[in-house]
């Protein structure tokens, strides 16, 4: 199965075909590595699912679903358009997509929001998004970890969320990461309804 496939049901989620384009082009260029490593390389922020071989990919996966779910209930959904619901969408597929840097390091890198960001402007002459929507696919990833914005040395170093799209990818991020919420994953990796 390739890179794209993976992620088949969270695509239809994306409504605008140009927009869905993009996100299977950028997909298809994220590491290999991102599909085969645990969402937390020491186990101590990630739930089960996401731990183990194919764990980034399931806790994506998570953070994607929570978006939809929510997306779909009217009274959150609304205050997005149709266009900003497929492009949170778009962030959550990506938020983590470098996880472990560019080149696989044994450990996250703590400045993979910013990487990830990197990555998607450099691949920027191939994609369609509008500067507009490319910027706050941007500001969406490089804010997804929230308050957890400084590093080692406790230098800020990521931005912190502060519009309600920021603030939405977070949140879903920061569900999915949650060990007393269970999701259950199929053997192909998809999440069993």
């Amino acid at each position: 199965m390739n890179k794209v496939e993976q992620f088949a049901r969270e695509l239809t989620y994306i409504k605008e075909e140009r927009i869905k384009e993009d996100a299977k082009y950028l997909i298809s260029n994220l590491p290999d590595y991102f599909f085969e490593i645990p969402a937390s390389s020491t186990g101590k922020y990630h739930p089960g699912y996401a731990l183990g071989v194919g764990g980034l990919l399931r806790h994506t996966k998570a953070a994607v679903r929570m978006a939809h779910e929510l997306l779909e209930n009217p009274a959150i959904g609304r205050k997005y358009t149709s266009l900003e619901q497929d492009l949170i969408i778009v962030a959550l597929l990506l938020h983590d997509g470098v996880k472990s840097g560019k080149e696989k390091s044994q450990y996250t890198k703590f400045e993979h929001p910013l990487l990830a960001v990197e990555m998607i402007k450099e691949q920027q002459e191939h994609l369609h998004f509008t500067k507009e929507e490319l910027d706050l696919l941007c500001s969406m990833i490089a804010s997804h970890m929230g308050v957890w914005n400084k590093d080692y040395n406790g230098n800020e170093v990521l931005p912190i969320p502060k519009t309600k799209y920021q603030n939405f990818v977070h949140m879903c991020d920061y569900l999915a990461s949650r060990k007393f919420i269970k999701i259950e994953f199929d053997a192909q990796n998809n999440i069993v309804d």
